[in-house]
């Protein structure tokens, strides 16, 4: 799985060009949220790989939301097409993709890719050696953001989970909080590869013990790196 995550992503950079014509091609959505030419684009990549070497499997994400769906009963491409769609939106390079590949309850892979930063990690990629003081924070700002900027330390508020979780997972950042939460096709990749590379992992406000989650709701996420298990 991790070679198909590495040719999907080679594919989705490949494209860059046509994906970054569609961000300004926006639709506001409903709930507010925007959805832009270059996600829908990335999702047709992702269709279009999946019906070649994964023809089984159902894709979950943002635009394809299945809450009745369980992720262990069936083969899964659980997917975010451009996760900081604002950012990409608007024009700036912090955005990314994020992947994960469930077969009935079992992790097989996930990606992080950010196109214009050019910057990738799939599970068995291995990680620097880095060492930060920086907490990343979801952009919602709530009490629970509020109350973690009060305190004394450096915070980064992006506005891109992908970039985030990529981050912590390779040490340059100490921490990322999302006390709002969000859904399964913006945290699991991430998530998942955290959890490889041995991160401490709070869901909920409970330890992470490697299932699945829930795709119908929001999840909480505390996630702070382990330098002691990567030292520099």
């Amino acid at each position: 799985m991790p070679q198909w995550l590495h040719q999907l992503g080679d594919i989705i950079e490949g494209a860059l060009p046509k994906i970054l014509a569609g961000r300004t091609d926006v639709v506001e959505k409903p709930d507010g949220s925007l959805v832009t030419a270059g996600d829908l684009y990335v999702e047709s990549l992702v269709e279009e790989a999946m019906a070649e070497h994964l023809p089984d499997a159902i894709l979950l994400s943002e635009e394809r939301i299945l809450p009745a769906q369980r992720l262990d009963d069936g083969l899964f491409v659980i997917v975010d097409p451009i996760d900081g769609t604002e950012n990409f939106a608007a024009g700036l390079k912090e955005w990314g993709t994020g992947i994960s590949v469930w077969d009935h309850g079992t992790h097989l892979g996930s990606m992080l890719l950010m196109p214009e930063l050019s910057e990738r990690l799939v599970t068995g990629d291995g990680i620097p050696k880095l060492h930060s003081r920086i907490t990343g924070l979801s952009s919602t700002i709530d009490d629970n953001v509020r109350e973690a900027l009060e305190a004394d330390g450096e915070f980064r508020i992006i506005g891109c989970a992908v970039y985030n979780l990529y981050n912590v997972v390779r040490g340059a950042y100490t921490r990322f909080l999302n006390p709002r939460g969000a859904y399964v096709w913006d945290l699991l990749p991430g998530i998942m590869l955290a959890a490889e590379h041995g991160c401490d992992i709070e869901i909920n406000g409970e330890a992470f013990n490697g299932g699945y989650l829930d795709p119908a709701r929001r999840h909480r996420v505390d996630i702070r790196h382990r330098y002691d298990l990567h030292p520099g």
